[in-house]
């Protein structure tokens, strides 16, 4: 399944248009796959911001986000500190898919604590 996801960095006036895939369909996601969307999603908006860049590594951890109902599904809108980028929609339930996205964040976080 293809999805769309529009990026907009806080030093652009215009939003851009990526197309990405998932392997399933959004009723049937799993951690895995929220996971593999999360992640995509936050790779897409560094290809934007770095083209000539190295794709890089992702840690689920330091963005906000929230999934909201739209015609056709939700959207899951995710913001960091280079922009924001708003995915979907995907024919999923909105309570679900923010219950599998809390799992994944939180079992992506430290199992000790962190100083920054």
């Amino acid at each position: 399944m293809t999805f769309d996801v529009e990026i907009l960095l806080r030093e652009r006036p215009y939003a851009v248009t990526e197309r990405l895939e998932t392997t399933a369909p959004p009723a049937s996601w799993t951690e895995d796959d929220v996971e593999h969307v999360l992640k995509s999603i936050l790779l897409a908006m560094n290809r934007v911001k770095n083209p000539e860049g190295e794709e890089g590594f992702v840690a689920l951890r330091g963005f906000s986000w929230i999934v909201e109902p739209t015609i056709g599904g939700v959207v899951i809108a995710i913001e960091i500190p280079m922009g924001a980028a708003v995915a979907g929609p995907f024919a999923v339930e909105q309570q679900k898919l923010d219950s599998l996205i809390s799992r994944v964040i939180a079992a992506a976080s430290p199992v000790r604590p962190v100083v920054h």
